[in-house]
């Protein structure tokens, strides 16, 4: 199985932006993570962050047949990036977007994003770095995809 991870703008600087909100753990400490809990499951990652949306569905579009699943962070494209949106909705493959922090307790401009009514996408929000192995765990049953 093979799952592609994206994570969209400003996410390189976790550990050190607004650590009460996202915590102290680095992209390359939740990388670590992933790759331990994949290795569980025989699973292929490839990584992305980006801060430049054309970037993000550019990968999309070009992994689209090597993967199998998507787990994105989009940042606050989240909120408005109606073509990254389409990219994930034109691959038609199952993803789920993970949030470090629950939205639903954040500026009303973070409540909704435009992923959430995809039929291939389900949402994991406010679990921490955690929120990234279960989704994971989520899109892996036995070497398959349950989505």
């Amino acid at each position: 199985m093979n799952i592609l991870i994206l994570h969209g703008p400003n996410l390189n600087l976790l550990g050190e932006r607004e650590p009460e909100i996202y915590g102290t753990q680095t992209l390359d400490d939740i990388y670590r993570l992933l790759e331990a809990e994949a290795a569980m499951f025989n699973v292929d990652l490839r990584f992305l962050q980006s801060n430049h949306e054309g970037e993000l569905i550019d990968r999309i579009h070009a992994d689209r047949k090597w993967l199998d699943a998507i787990i994105m962070n989009p940042g606050a494209l989240a909120h408005y990036s109606f073509s990254l949106r389409d990219a994930v909705a034109a691959v038609a493959k199952p993803m789920v977007e993970v949030h470090i922090s629950d939205l639903s307790q954040r500026e009303e401009f973070r409540r909704h994003t435009v992923f959430e009514d995809l039929p291939n996408v389900r949402i994991i929000m406010g679990r921490g770095p955690q929120g990234y192995v279960n989704a994971l765990r989520l899109l892996v049953d036995a070497g398959t995809i349950i989505l």
